[in-house]
């Protein structure tokens, strides 16, 4: 089977709103992707999470959003180009300094919620966010979906970038994500979960919604810390990882 790197969305936290799983999760992930503050996150989580990503000796990555919290970034927005490209490098400075702190620094971006959704979409909106990285640090690694459009433009752009298949959330027949307002937008079924690995880990493929078959190139596996049973989920991908 192959060896593939899983990429946690961790960090998630929010004055007294913990998530009780993040430490366990830290401990089995490889790439974790630390909330900036702008959809979740603050000072005080982002620098406990550093400490985690320090004490198992993990790959930190920034995970910068729009700046929504009420809506947890999953709102689109209309920004210019240049309104995108600051976002991106005040994000990924502010969790700088946390890992300077700490002898640290960063391994990869990984956009989030509507962000990433919308530079799937929007041209423009994937070559800010590529801008803002080739100004603040072009040796940064960038986490984005497989054989979308996002992908083809950050590598056109010379930027080293992973591709990215989700484990937890739905496909369309065109290979694009579920919306989460739609039904079936999130998998939290643990054998239909262990057979979508299976299928990946040996086929390269994931099945969409209604069932069709699409095969996906990819580096790195996705698991949101927010799944329900995300934690079980994780457990169970080291099973084959």
């Amino acid at each position: 089977m192959k060896r593939v790197l899983i990429n946690i969305d961790c960090g998630e936290n929010f004055s007294i709103y913990k998530n009780p799983n993040e430490e366990e999760l830290i401990k089995y992930g490889d790439l974790i992707n630390i909330a900036c503050g702008f959809h979740s996150g603050d000072p005080d989580s982002i620098r406990e999470t550093v400490k985690l990503v320090k004490k198992y000796n993990k790959l930190p990555g920034a995970h910068p959003s729009y700046p929504d919290l009420v809506g947890f970034g999953r709102r689109s927005m209309k920004l210019t180009q240049k309104e995108i490209e600051n976002i991106i490098i005040y994000q990924i400075g502010a969790l700088s300094g946390f890992l300077k702190v700490e002898g640290l620094k960063l391994n990869h971006v990984k956009p989030h919620g509507a962000l990433y959704n919308d530079s799937i979409k929007d041209e423009k909106v994937a070559q800010a966010i590529g801008n803002g990285i080739i100004l603040f640090d072009r040796n940064l690694i960038l986490i984005g979906l497989s054989n979308s459009k996002q992908v083809e433009i950050w590598k056109e752009m010379g930027l080293k970038v992973l591709s990215e298949v989700y484990i937890d959330r739905g496909y369309n027949d065109d290979g694009t994500l579920v919306p989460r307002s739609e039904k079936d937008s999130v998998i939290d079924d643990l054998n239909l979960i262990e057979k979508r690995i299976k299928n990946l880990l040996n086929h390269g493929e994931i099945e969409s919604i209604n069932g069709k078959k699409i095969k996906i190139p990819f580096d790195t596996i996705c698991l949101h810390s927010d799944t329900p049973s995300s934690l079980k989920i994780l457990k169970l991908l080291r099973d084959y990882i």
